[in-house]
C-alpha cells in the first residue's frame, strides 16, 4: 500500500490538491514574460513616411484613466503621435502643464501631432475670439514641433449654423484661419463629421470650392466620410493634393442603409468608392460609436486609400482615432497595428 490507511491516502490528496490551487494564483505571473514577448516578436508599424498616431478622445470612455496609462499603450504599439483634444481644459484633466507634457512626451520618443479644434467658424459677432483661439492652439503645437490644424466645422444645432450666409461665413473664417497658420509655419484643414456643417459630400465639395486651396486644404475622418453616404476612396482621391492630415477609422453601415453588396472587409466600399456611387447616410447623432469598427473589421477601403496616398507620396501623421474599443485601448490598437504592418505597409509605408 502506497499509503498505510484511507484516511492517510485522503490526507495527502487534500495536500496535493491544495498545492495544485495554489499554483494556478502564481500562473498568470508565470506567464506574463511570455505574453509580452509574445507582444514585443509582432512587427509593429515602421513610422517611416507615413506616421501613425492616437486621440486623445478615446480615453474619454475609461474614466480613470492616467496620461501615463496613455502613453504607454502608444510606446507598446508604436502609434508614436497623438492628436490632443479638449484644449486647453485637457491639460488640467490630466494634470499636466505644457512643459510637463512636452517633458515626457520627449522622453518616451513621442510626439503631439494636432488639436481637434473647433469655433463658432459661423458667427461673424466672433470672428476675432476663433482667431484668438486658433492662434494660441498652434502656438500650444508649435512647443511639440507640429505644424497642422485639424479644424472641426459647427455642429449642425449650434445656433445661427443653419442662417443663410453662415456656410459662406464659415468658409470666410477658414481662410483667415489657413492664412494665420501660414504666417507661423502650419498647414489648416477640414475635418468632416457627422452632425456638423460639413459632413455631406455636397457640403464637402462646396466648402474645399468656397476656401483657398493655398490656404486651406482637407483633413478628412475615412469613418464619417462612409457613415454619411460619401465616396470614401473618391475624396480622398479629389483632394490628395491638399490633405496634410487625415483619420484612418473603420466603419459599418447599418444593414437597412448599406448600399447592396456592402459588407464587411471592404469588399462592398471599395465597389461603391470605385463607381463613385454615394450609399446612404447613416442619420447623425443616432448612436454612431457603435458602427466604429478597428481597421479592418468595417467596410472601408484602407488599401485602396492608401494607394491614392503612394501616388502623392504622401508623408506625414494618419490618426487611428477609435471611437470606441471594445478589447481596451492596448489590444485594439495592437489589433490595428497589425493591419497596418500586413495590409497597408506592403502598399505604402
Amino acid at each position: 500500500m502506497l499509503f498505510g490507511t484511507g484516511e492517510g491516502r485522503l490526507r495527502a490528496m487534500r495536500i496535493n490538491r491544495r498545492s495544485f490551487v495554489g499554483s494556478l494564483a502564481l500562473l498568470p505571473a508565470a506567464l506574463a514574460p511570455a505574453a509580452e514577448q509574445l507582444r514585443a516578436a509582432d512587427p509593429l508599424p515602421a513610422n517611416k513616411n507615413i506616421k501613425w498616431a492616437v486621440s486623445l478622445n478615446l480615453w474619454g470612455y475609461f474614466p480613470g484613466t492616467k496620461l501615463t496609462d496613455i502613453l504607454d499603450v502608444m510606446q507598446q504599439t508604436a502609434f508614436i503621435g497623438i492628436r490632443w483634444t479638449g484644449f486647453p481644459g485637457s491639460l488640467t484633466k490630466y494634470g499636466v502643464t505644457t512643459d510637463q507634457l512636452l517633458a515626457e512626451m520627449t522622453k518616451r520618443k513621442l510626439n503631439v501631432v494636432t488639436i481637434s479644434w473647433n469655433g463658432a467658424l459661423h458667427d461673424p459677432a466672433q470672428r476675432q475670439q476663433v482667431l484668438d483661439s486658433a492662434r494660441d492652439a498652434m502656438k500650444f503645437l508649435a512647443e511639440f514641433g507640429a505644424n497642422h490644424l485639424v479644424v472641426f466645422s459647427p455642429s449642425r444645432g449650434r445656433g445661427g449654423s443653419d442662417a443663410p450666409g453662415a456656410f459662406a461665413e464659415m468658409c470666410a473664417r477658414c481662410n483667415q484661419i489657413g492664412e494665420l497658420a501660414g504666417t507661423m509655419g502650419f498647414t489648416a484643414g477640414m475635418h468632416n463629421h457627422l452632425g456638423q456643417m460639413v459632413q455631406t459630400q455636397e457640403e464637402i465639395d462646396r466648402f474645399m470650392a468656397a476656401v483657398d486651396p493655398k490656404l486651406f486644404g482637407l483633413s478628412p475622418d475615412t469613418a464619417h466620410l462612409d457613415l454619411a453616404g460619401c465616396d470614401v476612396v473618391g475624396t480622398i482621391e479629389k483632394y490628395k493634393s491638399r490633405i496634410h492630415f487625415l483619420d484612418y477609422k473603420d466603419a459599418k453601415r447599418p444593414a437597412a442603409a448599406a448600399p447592396s453588396g456592402a459588407g464587411s472587409g471592404g469588399a462592398g466600399a471599395g465597389a461603391a468608392g470605385a463607381s463613385g456611387a454615394a450609399a446612404p447616410a447613416r442619420a447623425a447623432g443616432a448612436g454612431f460609436i457603435q458602427n466604429i469598427y478597428d481597421l479592418g473589421d468595417g467596410e472601408v477601403d484602407f488599401p485602396a486609400c492608401h494607394r491614392v496616398l503612394k501616388s502623392v507620396k504622401y508623408k506625414g501623421w494618419i490618426c487611428v482615432d477609435l471611437d470606441t474599443a471594445r478589447l481596451g485601448p492596448m489590444v485594439d490598437y495592437e489589433r490595428c497595428g497589425a493591419y497596418v504592418v500586413k495590409k497597408l505597409e506592403p502598399i505604402y509605408s
